[in-house]
């Protein structure tokens, strides 16, 4: 079904407390960082064996909380006076259950319990899993909010974003592939797919887009394959924003990926200087393609028209120039 479109709560004025509910990766320490800088108080609730080690340093104070234990979260950040909160993070299955006593750190309690068995045994979609979280912390006095705006400099934008230019082939893939992709995401299948001579190659499903990307190289071991990821429309911006980084370049050049293309300001990019200026070390092309997201019907996807092309295809004129170019069909 199409996308319902939330209205999410307005971050509260500097300097408000805001709490972190954090899972590992990058995210969250970026995240942090941006709160800081821009003046907010910031209170962490680290997911057990989740979170990166210098998340709490980063936190005025800081929790580890148990992933099935919901009713903590709340009750944690409303001893702290948080009214409001991100959530941001992966969760690694396999880090639960290498030890034993981690396994028994997160035994579930009573309110996940219940959700479990009344909203999530026959869904766990993530739009479904959120709800259900959105809907413990609002009963506890604690809403979640956007959990881009305080990295809103780490997302995508229109254009060519690298001095490395896609080929006139890969620009003919993403034309053709990004109807598909649309409705991969209205249909809430995944978030990416790859795409050669337009021809789909993988489509990214529960295992994610590394291992998907691992998949691609598997199948098209000649290179020169194109990522493409996106956001559905309405996506629900407090929790599982698209993220790409330079782990995702690195993989993608050692499964012979060569463009990244990606919805123009519902991708984070982690580190997004850095991660530009590596992609051109390693020869890929990044475009950033603009998205339509007026409400469709269920049964349509957005059409992307050719002027949508024309403008991901041009220069991004925001990052810095540089003195010579280099196309993938050299």
């Amino acid at each position: 079904m199409a996308g319902v479109l939330s209205i999410l709560p307005d971050p509260p004025e500097a300097p408000a407390p805001i709490g972190v509910i954090a899972g590992g990766g990058d995210l969250p320490i970026f995240v942090a960082r941006g709160l800081k800088r821009m003046g907010y108080q910031v209170h962490g609730i680290g997911l057990h064996a989740q979170y990166e080690d210098e998340l709490p340093e980063m936190c005025d104070t800081f929790s580890d909380v148990g992933l099935l234990r919901m009713r903590s979260w709340g009750k944690r950040l409303r001893k702290r006076g948080v009214h409001h909160a991100i959530m941001v993070g992966k969760v690694d299955k396999a880090k639960l259950m290498h030890q034993r006593w981690k396994l028994v750190r997160n035994i579930p309690d009573l309110t996940t319990a219940i959700a479990w068995y009344k909203h999530l045994r026959h869904d766990r979609r993530s739009h479904a899993v959120l709800r259900v979280i959105a809907d413990e912390l609002d009963n506890n006095g604690v809403a979640l909010i956007d959990s881009t705006f305080p990295i809103m400099d780490q997302l995508s934008e229109p254009g060519v974003m690298t001095s490395t230019k896609p080929s006139a082939n890969q620009r003919a893939d993403i034309e053709f592939v990004w109807p598909l992709l649309t409705e991969l995401l209205r249909l809430d299948i995944g978030q990416s797919l790859t795409v050669r001579d337009r021809d789909v190659i993988s489509v990214e499903a529960v295992e994610g887009t590394d291992k998907m990307i691992t998949r691609t190289g598997e199948l098209c071991r000649r290179g020169g394959w194109t990522l493409v990821k996106g956001a559905r429309a309405q996506h629900d911006r407090r929790s599982d924003v698209p993220t790409v980084g330079i782990q995702t370049l690195e993989n993608m050049h050692k499964h012979g990926g060569t463009c990244l293309a990606i919805a123009a300001g519902d991708v984070i990019m982690l580190d997004r200087f850095a991660m530009l200026e590596r992609a051109d070390e390693l020869g890929i092309s990044i475009v950033g393609v603009p998205v339509s997201h007026a409400p469709v019907p269920p049964s349509d996807a957005p059409a992307m028209t050719p002027a949508h092309f024309e403008r991901a295809f041009t220069p991004n004129q925001s990052e810095s120039p540089e003195p010579a170019t280099r196309s993938n069909d050299d």
